[in-house]
């Protein structure tokens, strides 16, 4: 596992988030990137810093899904986890500008090491075209999140300094995945198939391709995610016999399964809170796992999700619990009376002490990938063939595969309940809802269309101020 341990580098340089945050880069005392930026090491070191803020990004990625329909926020809490559940955010939450400016801290990283590294010579830098690679995807990710969040936004390839900053107004939603697009093939094309020893966990072939195959897929690019998502079939992955086993944290996270991940790591100041998180607040879940919930009960299984799974479904019980059995073998109920019915299972694992858990975020994995596949085959008019993916997934949870004579749009369907079945709780669902055109009729916003698109953060725009470049979102003004 790659160790997420934060570097201090330095630089009173901004980058684009249209308020006084700096980006720290380099020592204060250096005066040029090239005076800091010369070794292997340097480089390697500096890429940390991009995972370190996908580490702040993806640690709060579930809450973009409360805004979903398979996901509630159980408690009266003030604040975005309630907001979101209940669509009653505005274009001041703190929780937009933070996934905002964390973004764009992301990506002026990347391109300040792709600045960097540009004329360095690979006899000195052996390991230049990996690490071009590595910097291309952070930029790619950060802008991908970005798009599919806010729709429009300012497409980042180069470092600015304030003055042109502030200038640069909101790229359309095509030419933002355009250039997404391009950085994926080049990262697909120049990284390593996979790492070894302290290495792993850092992005590989594998993971590139899977995410270009995603980004596809959400803009609509079904011969094209066809393609890249068959040929991430022929890597090597493969799923897990037991779908339980995904969740088993004292198996090694890094499985025939696993793509990308984000990474974390207990016990040393590094883990993640999704432990605490996905479990209710409730007296007989603390005392029966011995983790307390985290306030708010904000990751409660809907009761449209806990009714789409068969009784024999192998995920049914980790996905979507509703109670647990004793050491006697006896069945007891959660009690509603306290909250929450129903949680999930997936992050449920022994702590060192609260939000310290070893759980990772599954950015991506190899059942998601034979999900999209599938879907892209079918809306290709290849439903046989589409069928063969779906029907593995469907295998290895225990419930039987989709007859041979399913019509395309039934199977379209099908699949989209399928990929709540196996991804619930993994960040997909809203992105899933948005992407297909179906989140007004299943989140009720049938009356606020505006509501597709998240709210421009306020503070952008009022630093902007300039709404011929850099306008709100409609309907969040």
């Amino acid at each position: 596992m790659i160790i997420m341990k934060k570097i201090v580098i330095m630089l009173g340089i901004a980058f684009l988030t249209g308020c006084s945050d700096f980006i720290d880069l380099v020592p204060p005392s250096t005066a040029t990137v090239g005076s800091v930026y010369k070794t292997d090491k340097d480089f390697k070191d500096a890429l940390v810093g991009c995972y370190n803020a996908l580490r702040s990004q993806y640690g709060v990625f579930w809450q973009w899904d409360l805004a979903s329909d398979d996901v509630r926020h159980q408690w009266n809490t003030l604040d975005i986890r309630r907001n979101l559940d209940e669509y009653t955010y505005q274009n001041n939450e703190g929780f937009f500008s933070s996934r905002w400016n964390g973004y764009y801290s992301l990506i002026y990283r990347a391109n300040y090491i792709l600045q960097a590294i540009e004329n360095i010579d690979e006899g000195i830098v052996p390991k230049k075209q990996e690490y071009i690679g590595e910097a291309k995807f952070m930029r790619a990710i950060g802008h991908f999140d970005l798009v599919r969040a806010f729709g429009d936004i300012p497409l980042i390839t180069k470092v600015m300094l304030d003055d042109e900053a502030i200038q640069t107004g909101r790229t359309s939603v095509n030419a933002v995945y355009e250039q997404i697009i391009s950085d994926l093939k080049d990262a697909g094309e120049v990284l390593p198939e996979k790492y070894t020893g302290s290495d792993v966990g850092r992005v590989t072939k594998g993971a590139a391709k899977a995410i270009l195959g995603r980004v596809y897929l959400t803009h609509h690019l079904f011969s094209e995610a066809e393609a890249v998502l068959k040929e991430v079939t022929t890597m090597g992955y493969e799923l897990l016999p037991n779908f339980n086993d995904l969740w088993n944290y004292s198996l090694d996270e890094h499985h025939s399964e696993y793509i990308f991940d984000i990474e974390y790591e207990s016990d040393i100041q590094l883990g993640s809170s999704f432990t605490n998180d996905f479990l209710p607040q409730q007296a007989e879940i603390a005392q029966l796992y011995g983790i307390p919930g985290a306030a708010g009960n904000s990751n409660t299984p809907s009761d449209a999700l806990f009714e789409i799974f068969e009784d024999n479904d192998s995920r049914k019980d980790v996905t979507v619990a509703r109670g647990w059995t004793d050491a006697d073998g006896v069945y007891h109920e959660i009690n509603s009376a306290q909250g929450a019915k129903t949680y999930t299972k997936k992050y449920l694992t022994a702590i060192p002490r609260f939000n310290d858990s070893p759980c990772n975020w599954k950015v991506i994995r190899y059942a998601d990938v034979l999900l999209m596949l599938a879907e892209a085959l079918n809306e290709n008019n290849k439903t046989a063939e589409a069928l063969m993916y779906v029907n593995k997934v469907r295998i290895r949870a225990n419930v039987s595969p989709y007859p041979n004579n399913i019509s395309k749009d039934a199977l379209r369907e099908e699949i989209y309940d399928e990929r709540r079945r196996e991804l619930s709780f993994e960040g997909h669902r809203w992105w899933d809802l948005a992407r297909t055109g179906r989140v007004l009729k299943a989140c009720g916003l049938e009356d606020r269309p505006y509501m597709v698109l998240f709210p421009i953060p306020l503070s952008q725009v009022q630093v902007m101020n300039n709404s011929d470049i850099f306008p709100q979102n409609p309907g969040w003004d």
